[in-house]
């Protein structure tokens, strides 16, 4: 059997190839994400892979469709948390309600996931949690107030699942994307980028991939992607 990888937050961009990545290694890519039609057309172009409509700040909604592939598929191999909830603005003008709505999907579904997927991990052998982040995690703009307080409170509580689950088996790897991602909007909203301005999702899924596939003498927790011309 196929062993199993549950990404969640798979859209055109990063979600779609790690998704890509998994399948190509050989893995059942069960994919996550509100609408089924982000879905359907990935689903016909990956060998196994499975739609799984879910909106990952619901806790029941999230509770019943990882039960479900434990259940069919058995313990997954790699866990991708790439699901995202952001917004722009000061501390004085974000509303509230969005920032309560990005923790949900930030770091409640991490909490939730790593409780629903690591025991069983645990029970087979192994396997890797992964968490796509980003530099909001490290620092706080006060344009990002809606965002950063979230991702930073993502990047301590991986922190904290990694410390508890690493010694019994299961690597917990946080990737800082430290880059504008490659995709249409971000395109539009910087006309007049050249292209190495930007980070290729292929490449970003090819380091989840080998940070899911490290050894247990050398496991990374804080790992961190930019292009080359990025200033640090």
């Amino acid at each position: 059997m196929k062993p199993l990888a549950i990404v969640t937050g798979v859209g055109p961009g990063t979600g779609a190839a790690v998704a890509r990545r998994f399948a190509e290694a050989g893995y059942r890519v069960a994919m996550l994400a509100r609408t089924a039609e982000r879905l359907s057309d990935l689903e016909a172009e990956l060998e196994d892979s499975l739609a799984v409509p879910c909106d990952v700040s619901d806790p029941v909604a999230l509770t019943a469709a990882v039960t479900d592939l434990i259940a069919r598929f058995g313990a997954p191999k790699a866990v991708i948390h790439n699901a995202v909830g952001g917004a722009f603005g000061t501390f004085q003008d974000i509303d509230p309600q969005v920032l309560d709505t990005n923790f949900q999907v930030n770091v409640m579904a991490l909490l939730h996931l790593a409780r629903l997927t690591t025991p069983a991990m645990i029970e087979a052998g192994g396997g890797s949690l992964i968490v796509t982040g980003n530099t909001s995690a490290l620092r706080g703009k006060a344009s990002f107030a809606g965002f950063a307080p979230t991702k930073a409170a993502q990047r301590i509580l991986a922190e904290a699942i990694a410390r508890d689950v690493g010694p019994k088996g299961v690597h917990v790897a946080y990737l800082v994307i430290d880059a504008v991602i490659d995709v249409p909007w971000t395109r539009e909203r910087f006309k007049d980028a050249p292209d190495d301005y930007f980070i290729a999702p292929n490449d970003i899924a090819g380091e989840v991939f080998h940070l899911s596939q490290q050894p247990k003498s050398a496991w990374s927790f804080l790992a961190e992607v930019r292009p080359y011309r990025e200033t640090w």
